[in-house]
C-alpha cells in the first residue's frame, strides 16, 4: 500500500497544476493561533474551500497524539496564545480575538483534542458530516525524520487518517513565526500558504474523488527559504536533521538551536533538567539523500505516512514464530 501511494505522490508532484474542487476542510495545528494558520485559512477560503479552524489554546508542540481522556475542561486560567480567548472563557469554543471570522475555535487541551473538537463538534454543526480533508499546520518549524513520532502536527493527521479522513501534516521553517508587533502577519506565512494551495490543486481535481489513498497520510515540509524550491517525493528515512537528548541543565547544556529558540521567544533557559533539541552535525550517507531530513534543505518534501501501526507483509513471518506457542490439541 505504501509503495502504491508513493507512486501516486510521484505522479501528482510531477505536475502540480489544475484547479482544485472546493472541499470542506478542518484546519488544525499544535501551535495555537499563529500567523501560519491565519494565512492558510485565508488562502484556502480564497481558493473556494469551506474551512473550520480548531487549534489548541496554547503552544502544545511535542505532545504527539496525547489526549486527556475523561477530564472536563474548566474555564481558562490564562489567555490563549495571541489572544485567541481570554482567561475565564470556557475550556473550548469560538475564538474571541477581534478581526477573526466565526470559523475559528480553540481548545484548552492537546493538539488531538483540538482536532477532535473540530471534527466532532464544529464540523458536525457546520456540515453534518466529516470533512473532506484535515490539514495540520503549518507548524512553526519542520517535522522531519524520527522526531515526527512526538509531533502534535503529525499526531493530528494520524488520528484523522485512522478515522478514514484524508490528512496532510504541514511544517515550515521557524522563520514563519509572527513577531511581537505583528503576531499574525508574517509575510513568509503567506508564501507557505500559497504553495499549500498549489499542492491541493494537484491532489484533488475530481468531484467526489478522495484526495489520498485509504490509510495514507502525507508529511509535507517546506524549507526555510522557499524561493526556487521544487516539490520532491521523499521518505521519512533514517537520517534525522534534529537530535533529542536529556540534559541536566537547560541553561548550561542546551545546544545552540535551543538558545536561538529561547531568544526568539524572548525567554531565558532555566537551570533545570529537561529534553533539548540539537541539529545533527553528521552528513547523510549516499543512501539517505532522499530522506526528507536531507532533501528539505532546498526542496519541499512530501512523504507518505502509513496510518496507525499496522505492518503490512509481516503476517507469514509472525505466523512462523507463533507456531511453537500454539495450544496443544486435546485428546
Amino acid at each position: 500500500m505504501i509503495r502504491s501511494a508513493l507512486a501516486l505522490c510521484a505522479a501528482l508532484l510531477a505536475s502540480v497544476s489544475g484547479a482544485a474542487t472546493a472541499r470542506d476542510i478542518v484546519l488544525t495545528n499544535d501551535d495555537g493561533l499563529t500567523s501560519n494558520v491565519v494565512a492558510l485559512y485565508r488562502a484556502l477560503k480564497a481558493a473556494g474551500h469551506d474551512v473550520i479552524v480548531s487549534v489548541p489554546c496554547q503552544d502544545q508542540s511535542g505532545m504527539g497524539a496525547a489526549i486527556r481522556i475523561g477530564r472536563p475542561l474548566g474555564p481558562l486560567t490564562e489567555d490563549c496564545r495571541n489572544g485567541a480567548a481570554k482567561a475565564g472563557a470556557p475550556g473550548a469554543g469560538p475564538m474571541t480575538r477581534e478581526g477573526l471570522a466565526t470559523d475559528f475555535f480553540y481548545v484548552d487541551g492537546t493538539p488531538v483534542m483540538a482536532l477532535l473538537y473540530g471534527l466532532d463538534v464544529a464540523a458536525a454543526k457546520r456540515w453534518g458530516h466529516a470533512p473532506d480533508l484535515v490539514l495540520s499546520g503549518p507548524n512553526e518549524g519542520q517535522n522531519l525524520g524520527a522526531i515526527i513520532i512526538s509531533s502534535g502536527t503529525v499526531g493530528n493527521v494520524q488520528t484523522a487518517a485512522l478515522r478514514g479522513i484524508p490528512a496532510i501534516a504541514l511544517s515550515a521553517g521557524s522563520n514563519t513565526a509572527g513577531s511581537p508587533a505583528a503576531p499574525l502577519a508574517n509575510p513568509a506565512s503567506s508564501q507557505v500558504a500559497a504553495r499549500t494551495v498549489e499542492l491541493l490543486n494537484a491532489l484533488g481535481t475530481s468531484e467526489g474523488a478522495p484526495l489520498l489513498p485509504a490509510g495514507i497520510a502525507l508529511n509535507v515540509n517546506f524549507p526555510s527559504q522557499l524561493e526556487g524550491a521544487n516539490w520532491r517525493r521523499t521518505k521519512v528515512g533514517n537520517w534525522n536533521a534534529y537530535r533529542l537528548r536529556f540534559v541536566e541543565s537547560m541553561a548550561d547544556d542546551a545546544p545552540p538551536l535551543m538558545q536561538t529558540m529561547a531568544e526568539h521567544r524572548g525567554v531565558a533557559l532555566p537551570d533545570l533538567p529537561g529534553v533539548a533539541i540539537a541539529m545533527n552535525e553528521s552528513a547523510p550517507a549516499p543512501s539517505e539523500q532522499n530522506d526528507e531530513s536531507a532533501a528539505n534543505a532546498k526542496d519541499i518534501t512530501v512523504s507518505a505516512l502509513q496510518a496507525g501501526y499496522g505492518a503490512g507483509g509481516s503476517g507469514e513471518w509472525l505466523d512462523a514464530r507463533l507456531q511453537s506457542l500454539a495450544a496443544p490439541q486435546r485428546r
